[in-house]
């Protein structure tokens, strides 16, 4: 068995390991990138019904309901049966069930299989959580988990390109990108080990603070859940902000994500150095405002410079303030209960993507979107002032 990272060791990117979460981490963004430019002319393939047109929006956030409903069992099930076998058995569902999409005859079957594909990140995103706490801690954690965030923000570009180019072949043909972790599946196979059992011995007690531990865990999820949800209101409705200007270009929305994705990406390579200097509460403050000013630059500037300053901005900014709800989470819980916290962590994560359109719809028609834009940067900023005073307070900052 390889020896868990110390936070004394150089670097992580030497380990295989690293690698292979960080892989596994860029699964999430390929869930729902890789699905989206196929949607028209999937629409296409079928008869024009209500019914239809309903089943067909429904297949990107299917995946992330199935992974809100059944994160909690395969976190408790990881934490029983082992993280090894349900994080191989996860990627060979996610082959399986994602790329089905390329034969299935109907919306109803690739609906289904969609859920499948749910399933399956479900079983890899709590594990690979679980793993992430067990194989490393202290900076060799910080730069691994911020690695996984660069990884989503690349992975994502590059999958979300790749299935433009195969939507304009066919609109099937983005299926096939879900099979690209059958390459990879070996790798994963040969690096990723069952780490050592932690287990109580009979009439231990309880750790010390559990229960605190436990409600800080929760907390640090719901902020997460928070965080994700306002940054999601970008992916998921600037397209029509962009129409609402009068650019209807779907280069221009392309250009702005990858803006998007590209910032973030780097960024997020950067956490482990800031967080030494500022600690978290210091890097959650500098994240917080760099969303809150993409937010005021996106709606109060009218020109197209804003629209990609905005988003390099929320990108950065967002991708700079989450790896530290994670470290922090696993560095609170005993290994014995990882596979729930990673359960925690990736339910908080796809409930805050699927809540971000239900709650942001509503309040863009109500208000508009110079109004609501302005509202999300007092609240980013508000968040942002908090954490910049609890930075700067000796005792909070000890336990930031």
């Amino acid at each position: 068995m390889l020896p868990p990272i110390t936070p004394t060791e150089p670097s992580v990117w030497r380990d295989p390991r690293a690698i292979a979460l960080m892989i596994a981490a860029s699964l999430t963004v390929m869930t729902a990138a890789t699905i989206s430019p196929a949607l028209p002319g999937l629409e296409q393939q079928f008869p024009i019904s209500e019914t239809n047109a309903f089943l067909v929006r429904m297949l990107v956030p299917a995946p992330s309901l199935a992974v809100v409903l059944l994160a909690p069992f395969c976190g408790a099930m990881a934490d029983r049966s082992g993280r090894r076998r349900m994080l191989l058995g996860g990627l060979i569902l996610f082959i399986l069930a994602g790329s089905a999409g390329l034969v299935l005859p109907t919306l109803p079957l690739i609906l289904v299989s969609r859920l499948g594909l749910g399933v399956a990140l479900a079983m890899i995103m709590t594990t690979q959580s679980a793993l992430l706490g067990d194989y490393f801690s202290g900076r060799a954690l910080q730069k691994v988990s911020s690695g996984q965030v660069s990884a989503r923000n690349f992975g994502g570009l590059v999958f979300i390109l790749l299935a433009g180019l195969l939507a304009t072949l066919g609109p099937r043909l983005p299926f096939a990108i879900y099979a690209l972790p059958l390459l990879i599946l070996p790798f994963f196979w040969r690096v990723i080990v069952e780490p050592q059992r932690h287990v109580p011995a009979m009439g231990t007690a309880a750790l010390p603070g559990t229960g605190t531990s436990q409600r800080r865990v929760i907390l640090l999820a719901c902020g997460q859940m928070a965080v994700t949800m306002l940054f999601f209101v970008i992916p998921t409705q600037l397209p029509f902000f962009l129409a609402a200007r009068g650019y209807t270009s779907p280069a221009m929305t392309g250009a702005a994500l990858g803006t998007l994705m590209l910032a973030g990406g780097v960024m997020a390579l950067l956490y482990p150095r800031l967080r030494d200097r500022i600690g978290n509460s210091g890097n959650w403050a500098f994240g917080f405002g760099l969303m809150a000013a993409g937010f005021a630059v996106l709606v109060a500037i009218r020109a197209e410079l804003a629209v990609y300053l905005g988003t390099a901005a929320i990108g950065a900014g967002y991708a700079l303030a989450i790896p530290g709800f994670v470290v922090l989470s696993l560095a609170a819980t005993p290994p014995d209960r990882r596979g729930r916290t990673g359960a925690l962590l990736t339910g908080s994560v796809f409930l805050g993507q699927f809540l971000s359109p239900v709650l942001s719809s509503p309040a863009l028609a109500h208000w508009g979107w110079h109004s609501s834009g302005l509202g999300l940067a007092v609240v980013l900023t508000t968040a942002a002032a908090i954490a910049g005073i609890t930075a700067m307070v000796p005792p909070l900052r000890a336990r930031g």
